[in-house]
């Protein structure tokens, strides 16, 4: 047990949409990461997405819909639907997925998640 502080994980990369693991929670991996740009539309479809920006802030596209979310406020996208997370400015996030997940959605892309 120890106290973990998301800023401190942030500070120590600079590279976007890359999570970095701080913590494992009742299986699931929590981690921190920062978004610039768009990522590819994606889906998964055995999990919900769930996403808690720290600062900045992100747009959530579903198919024909977009979400502005805000400092402070999360955003969960349901299983089986496409969605893309987009930035304009530099956006950092919490995200909480199940133990090797990978980030879109397809186990042939899965990359290890560093743990910081």
């Amino acid at each position: 047990m120890k106290t973990i502080n998301l800023m401190e994980k942030l500070a120590q990369f600079s590279n976007h949409w890359d999570p970095h693991v701080v913590a494992d929670y009742n299986g699931n991996d929590v981690m921190v990461v920062k978004f610039q740009g768009e990522f590819p539309f994606h889906v998964h479809p055995d999990t919900d997405d769930f996403f808690l920006v720290l600062e900045g802030e992100m747009e959530m596209d579903l198919e024909g819909q977009s979400h502005i979310v805000k400092a402070g406020e999360l955003f969960i996208v349901p299983k089986g639907v496409t969605h893309r997370p987009r930035a304009e400015n530099e956006c950092k996030v919490l995200l909480i997925e199940p133990i090797g997940e990978p980030n879109s959605g397809d186990p042939k892309t899965a990359t290890l998640k560093p743990h910081i």
